[in-house]
């Protein structure tokens, strides 16, 4: 196909003499080394000769401002980066004798099979005689009828897509914002009481204005001036306008470079909401066509940015709403860090239902959850507060995960709504680190190790809330897992893995890998999260997102430990241990009792997969006694005790703890909550006889 490519590229610029006599020139570019050609008319159409072009699009340019060859760049960039086979667009270049030339030129981008742009070929022309009636005085063209209406056309084509006031200002100051205006410079303000903020500054050297960002509405400055008036006010010499009216901008006149501009006011429905001042370097008079085209543009501007700030206010209006509803507060429990982030959807006038809460439990426990209320506006968001105020109150009477769920689902089907929720509730031991999970039509947690490897482990989950209870199926399995000293437990909702058009599970793939290379902190994993994930798919839905990590427990420099989770379905995970016993014991210099350490550790997991229904908790730390020894416990959930036993010589089992007795100084069996803990101990100068 990439063969067939070149060959359809090949015939249209072997067009040369039909685009000659159109006063057109074509282009081929090689993206992949570099080199852009250009045919006879082309070099033309750039007023160079062929002896001043190097075949770089750094010497195709040089007769063009920077700003508009930053701005052709964000064009072309832009367009392969998001996949367009095609792209267009205006920009300005000097010619030779010091005329000002508009250039057009429209290109195709030529894709391989996997979608990677490698060239791009494609037309330029002169556009001046289309856009301007030409002036003979150098600056920029004047605007014709029909330029007026495709500049109309085009600018209110651009601001439709605008929502926000940032969207806005990124239409003015981005691809093609200059251009709009024939302008070198721009500045957007917007009144705020009795203040203008300027919002949106574009142009080489207007940062100078930064000083003047926000400043009082009374009429020192043009572009207040214009406010307060509502009268336009075109200048063709800021240096005399600044030394009979505005000698408060004297000190800025200078730097900016500028001789001209235009201070144009932003009225809707009568009212002045703000300005746009457009700078000019070489205008030397505006015709009644450019005052013409220059109101109109802003009368334009003024509809979208008022559009614009309504949206905006309606939309920290319902985000203030929905945040009054969630935590203010997440308390702090010894032995976990937490961090919590929810972020609302750029787009839309509504907010959506989602939440997170931390709720502290009895005996050094802690209850989270993640939810999701159906719908995307402000019902939804109060029946979330809602729901959230009932689950937090039936987690803390000390129910069961379970029960928790199966009276929020009761509590939501008799609130007089139709929606339902999804929601993820664990309750966390921080002492023992065991974790009783519940979902219902949610996501499950995803763990990360300690050794940094991420899991999504098998939670059976019940039906959403309200549809549990109307189906009359309040059965929300519960899963118990273990989240040993220094690993962290994620949950969060479909807003920060779900792309538009992919499958849900591509996303929860991508999760994974950042979580897996993320920073170790919850409070950092929880911003890396939000940064790379929720951003990435176009923020198009809400997000909540919790973090919960236990707090590492490496004892201490004269004492210690390491700790490992062995899962029943994951017999590598024997090998993995053994590996970081051998490490651990070789990093505190006790390489000689390893053998027996790592007998001792095989005989103790192998017995609690094999009889158990659960993983193991292994930990090894040194005793710091005067004698060095070292201790290795294996916890497990399950109450029944391992016995000792006396096997006959056929036997193919029961040796485990007679092979533990051998080679260890001492062992012993301890009840841990719900299950127990067998230990051992091993002495660096030799065990007891």
């Amino acid at each position: 196909m990439a063969a067939r490519n070149r060959d359809r590229s090949r015939a249209a610029i072997g067009a040369d003499e039909r685009l000659a006599l159109n006063r057109m020139g074509s282009f081929d570019w090689d993206l992949e080394n570099g080199i852009l050609e250009l045919d006879a008319a082309a070099l033309e159409v750039f007023d160079l000769r062929p002896d001043e072009y190097d075949g770089t699009a750094d010497a195709l340019f040089s007769r063009s401002p920077r700003e508009e060859r930053i701005r052709l760049r964000a064009v072309v960039d832009a367009a392969v980066r998001d996949g367009r086979s095609s792209y267009g667009s205006y920009f300005r270049l000097t010619r030779r004798n010091g005329a000002y030339q508009w250039t057009h030129t429209r290109g195709r981008i030529l894709r391989d099979d996997g979608g990677r742009a490698y060239r791009i070929v494609g037309i330029v022309r002169n556009a001046t005689a289309e856009l301007t009636e030409c002036s003979t005085l150098a600056g920029p063209p004047e605007l014709g009828r029909q330029g007026l209406n495709r500049l109309v056309q085009s600018t209110t084509e651009a601001l439709s897509r605008a929502v926000t006031v940032d969207d806005v200002a990124a239409v003015l100051t981005g691809a093609g914002g200059l251009e709009r205006f024939g302008a070198d410079g721009l500045a957007l303000g917007l009144v705020e009481g009795g203040t203008l903020r300027l919002i949106a500054l574009a142009g080489e050297s207007m940062e100078v204005l930064d000083d003047l960002r926000l400043h009082r509405l009374d009429g020192s400055l043009p572009l207040a001036d214009s406010v307060l008036n509502q009268r336009p006010r075109f200048v063709t010499s800021l240096r005399e306008m600044v030394i009979d009216r505005f000698p408060g901008l004297r000190p800025y006149v200078g730097r900016l470079g500028f001789n001209a501009a235009a201070f144009l006011p932003l009225v809707a429905q009568a009212r002045s909401i703000g300005c746009l001042a457009l700078f000019y370097r070489r205008r030397t008079h505006f015709s009644p066509e450019t005052r013409t085209m220059c109101m109109v543009l802003a009368g334009i501007v003024a509809q979208s940015l008022q559009r614009a700030v309504l949206f905006d206010q309606e939309r920290e209006f319902a985000t203030g709403l929905q945040a009054s509803m969630l935590p203010r507060d997440i308390p702090e429990f010894p032995g976990a860090e937490i961090a919590v982030r929810y972020h609302a959807a750029w787009s839309g006038r509504e907010v959506g239902g989602d939440w997170y809460d931390v709720i502290a439990l009895p005996r050094n426990r802690v209850g989270v959850v993640v939810g999701d209320v159906q719908g995307h506006d402000t019902h939804a968001a109060a029946v979330m507060g809602q729901l959230r105020i009932a689950l937090r109150a039936f987690a803390g009477e000390g129910h069961a995960p379970s029960t928790v769920l199966a009276r929020a689902s009761r509590f939501l089907a008799e609130l007089d709504t139709e929606r339902f929720a999804t929601c993820t509730y664990a309750q966390v031991d921080l002492s023992t680190g065991i974790v009783r999970a519940v979902r219902a039509g949610h996501l499950g947690p995803l763990i990360r190790h300690t050794d940094g490897r991420t899991s999504w482990p098998n939670l059976r989950g019940g039906l959403p809330l309200g549809f549990a209870t109307t189906f009359g199926q309040e059965d929300f399995p519960e899963t118990r897992l273990d989240l040993v000293p220094g690993e962290t437990l994620v949950l969060c909702t479909d807003g920060l893995v779900e792309e538009p058009g992919h499958d849900i599970t591509a996303g929860m793939d991508t999760l994974a890998d950042i979580v897996r290379s993320g920073p170790g902190p919850a409070g950092s994993l929880a911003d890396h999260l939000s940064d790379r994930l929720w951003e990435r798919w176009g923020t198009g839905d809400d997000m909540a997102l919790l973090v919960l990590r236990r707090r590492p427990d490496p004892g201490t420099g004269q004492a210690p430990r390491i700790h490992q989770y062995v899962h029943q379905a994951d017999p590598e995970g024997l090998v993995e241990t053994r590996a970081m016993l051998r490490q651990a014991l070789a990093d505190w210099d006790l390489t000689a009792l390893t053998d027996d350490v790592e007998l001792a550790a095989g005989e103790l997991l192998v017995n609690v997969l094999l009889h158990t229904e659960s993983g193991a908790v292994l930990t090894l730390e040194v005793l710091p006694d005067p004698v060095r020894r070292v201790r290795l416990w294996v916890k497990d959930r399950s109450s029944a005790w391992p016995r000792r036993r006396t096997p006959g010589e056929a036997a193919t089992s029961g040796r485990g703890l007679l092979m533990v007795d051998a080679v260890a100084t001492r062992w012993g069996v301890e009840p841990r909550g719900e299950g127990k803990a067998v230990w051992c101990e091993f002495e660096s100068i030799g065990k007891c006889a």
